[in-house]
């Protein structure tokens, strides 16, 4: 199944189940973080990402260069999204 097909199951798997906006983030991370993992750098989403001042995004983009560089949880929570933030909407 490719991650797009994979997407939509698992979409399609909790429709009606959640919340409109928020039941579809594990599936919309592993759309992203299949798609991120082929590109170079290796990019990684991270879904609520800490508020670096401008609101608390729905998704961050790290480099796995950036995330290497913060091992530790402490400093992993101060990063902000080297690669852009993600804001979901429902569909409606």
């Amino acid at each position: 199944m490719t991650p797009v097909e994979s997407y939509l199951a698992d979409l399609y798997a909790v429709s009606g189940a959640g919340t409109a906006e928020t039941s579809g983030y594990p599936a919309l991370a592993n759309l992203l973080n299949a798609v991120g993992g082929a590109l170079k750098p290796k990019i990684t989403a991270v879904i609520h990402p800490s508020n670096s001042g401008a609101g608390l995004p729905d998704g961050g983009f790290f480099s796995a260069k950036q995330l290497r560089q913060h091992p530790d949880e402490a400093s992993l929570f101060k990063l902000k999204p080297e690669r852009g933030v993600l804001e979901v909407k429902p569909v409606d």
